[in-house]
């Protein structure tokens, strides 16, 4: 009898389960964790938590196929991504957060929020606003203290610039013309 090696950071891949065509099949395809359900409540990318956790994106969404069956130190290693308990990982009865969870979610969304409208803002009075705001949700879950902004998406295009579709034209030459085409 041969043992084959496993590799603890590579995830025993499951086949994903075949669509109904109408049979019935003896056992359902066994659910190992919610990683990716998770991810998304959080409010997570894959590419952003591929960098927390210094892998591929590839690997993300190959760990995060509720069907693969992964070890433990991978679940911990998203854990300490995600930022949430072990337990949320793990398959359950209930499909939603647990209310802790959810609230806790709920409060890092609120506390992002405030740090952006406090950095971003010019008028000394929201600032002051958005800083007590802060300083409340930080006496309420002290783990929030530290968290970042949400981030700006890309750089705003003055109507000057142009696209990239702009500057990755074709040549002309490159189409025929409609009176070619026909003979």
């Amino acid at each position: 009898m041969s043992v084959l090696p496993i590799d603890p950071k590579k995830p025993v891949e499951r086949p994903e389960p075949p669509p109904n065509g109408g049979q019935q099949a003896a056992d359902p395809p066994q659910r190992f964790h919610r990683l990716a359900t998770v991810r998304q409540l959080e409010g997570v990318s894959r590419r952003t938590l591929a960098r927390r956790m210094r892998v591929s994106v590839k690997q993300v969404r190959r760990e995060e196929n509720e069907f693969n069956d992964i070890p433990v130190s991978v679940l911990y290693r998203w854990q300490r991504a995600l930022g949430v308990p072990l337990q949320e990982l793990l398959l359950q009865p209930g499909e939603e957060l647990s209310p802790p969870i959810k609230l806790r979610a709920q409060l890092l969304r609120i506390m992002k929020t405030a740090v952006t409208i406090h950095q971003r803002s010019r008028q000394a009075s929201i600032q002051r606003l958005a800083q007590m705001l802060m300083d409340q949700l930080t006496e309420i879950m002290p783990e929030l203290k530290g968290v970042a902004p949400w981030p700006v998406v890309g750089k705003s295009r003055m109507p000057s610039d142009y696209g990239q579709t702009y500057y990755r034209r074709l040549p002309d030459e490159f189409f025929p013309r409609a009176d070619e085409e026909n003979e």
